[in-house]
């Protein structure tokens, strides 16, 4: 698909991504009311108001203290404290515009590469609402030095400071990005009308399914190796430099962890293995999707596999935390509301560990689909989405009827299929 064709799109559904975000946060004021109170109950009303003051001009109340105590010298003369307020202001605008800078490229990229056409719609709108949820997770974090400024604490423990507001307002956020993904993918769906031919690829099946098994095993190092508790203290203690930036084991676990486990002690085996089918679904998503993805993919490169890799990763923790959710104990005492406070964390370690799975990924792909091709490898029988519907241009090849000791990887082995100058 042409890039005048994904930008529309992709800009819909990032305006109105931010569009509902906003609105979001407007209506912290309606939770504050005693009547909102009375209908929702004390506690739901108070972690809602949770979830969406990360997304509200309105100051929270640390940035109104923080500057009202600020704003008297030591003297007892009045201080213009303004500047705080305008500091939370602006580091909004900053979010606000960040959750749109980041969200159209990455979208924009997907739904070029991943066209919700022929048989790809699911595909498509998971793809993208998965990176709703890591341009939101960044445009926090990137915002985040502002607002923590704004409170008039910037240098005490900044680290820890950033490393927890980046992790703000996913809850919200994950509800907001499925309604914008399904808008984008429905736009995307009227511009891919008359765009030509947008068949899957043909790729070998044992090469797909060891660039799979090298990409999960990247997530695996951060699943099962740097989530195991005694790595993860070491990584939380870890302190190193002075002053601003001398404590960075919060933000190392935020950015690196995708989880966190132990050893089945205090605990009988059975319950210590029930819990861990949790870690297993993100490796089955994970694996499964990375499977899938080149015979999805218009032209697999490793932007769209790194980028793909990531959205399979935040999937995964979403099935595992909505299966955390089904497995607690509590569900019966608890609400929906307060059961569904851990839902969409761990993205920022799903981002740094999805994009070396997607590369990785994709270079064992192209390295397997090229041996395969050298060895005279069939791709009919051999190979994946060689059946994929939609009409053929004129003149152009079946992915899935090469001749036989044809390079299923194309010409000059970058691609994985043909490509056409729409493409």
């Amino acid at each position: 698909m042409e890039y005048r064709r994904a930008a529309i799109p992709a800009l819909v559904g990032g305006l109105l991504l931010t569009a509902l975000l906003w609105w979001a946060g407007a209506s912290t004021q309606a939770l504050r009311l005693p009547g909102t109170v009375d209908v929702l109950g004390g506690l739901t009303a108070a972690q809602l108001e949770h979830w969406l003051t990360p997304w509200s001009y309105d100051p929270p109340p640390s940035v109104r203290i923080g500057a009202e105590t600020f704003g008297v010298g030591e003297d007892g003369a009045a201080i213009d404290n303004s500047r705080y307020l305008s500091l939370y202001t602006t580091g909004m605008q900053i979010r606000f515009v960040a959750l749109l800078l980041f969200f159209v490229p990455g979208a924009l990229l997907l739904v070029r590469r991943l066209p919700p056409v022929n048989g790809r719609v699911p595909a498509a709108l998971l793809a993208v609402w998965a990176w709703g949820l890591v341009a939101g997770t960044l445009a926090v974090a990137v915002s985040a030095p502002w607002l923590i400024a704004a409170n008039g604490r910037g240098s005490y423990r900044f680290l820890p400071q950033l490393a927890g507001m980046a992790s703000a307002g996913r809850q919200i956020l994950v509800l907001v990005a499925f309604v914008a993904a399904v808008v984008a993918v429905l736009a995307a769906r009227v511009t891919a009308k008359g765009a030509g031919p947008l068949p899957r690829a043909a790729v070998p099946v044992a090469a797909a399914r060891l660039a799979a098994t090298v990409g999960t095993a990247v997530i695996a190092v951060s699943l099962v190796v740097l989530s195991y508790e005694p790595v993860a203290a070491t990584l939380q203690t870890a302190s190193t430099g002075t002053g601003l930036f001398a404590e960075p084991g919060d933000l190392l676990r935020q950015w690196l962890l995708l989880g966190s486990w132990a050893g089945p002690a205090g605990t009988p085996v059975g319950d210590w293995f029930l819990y861990r089918v949790a870690d297993a679904l993100v490796l089955a998503v994970v694996w499964w999707s990375l499977r899938w993805l080149p015979v999805l993919l218009t032209r697999t490169t490793v932007p769209a596999m790194a980028a793909g890799a990531v959205c399979a990763t935040v999937l995964g923790l979403l099935v595992s935390q909505l299966a955390q959710m089904v497995l607690s104990d509590g569900g019966m005492r608890w609400g929906l509301v307060q059961l569904s406070a851990g839902i969409g964390g761990g993205v920022p370690a799903a981002l740094t560990f999805g994009l070396l799975a997607g590369a990785a990924a994709a270079v064992t792909l192209r390295v397997a689909g090229g041996r395969a091709g050298a060895g005279g490898a069939e791709a009919g029988p051999g190979a994946l989405g060689g059946t994929g519907p939609g009409p053929a241009a004129p003149g152009a090849t079946d992915p899935g009827a090469t001749d036989p000791g044809a390079d299923v990887t194309g010409g000059s082995g970058s691609d994985l299929r043909p490509t056409s100058p729409k493409d």
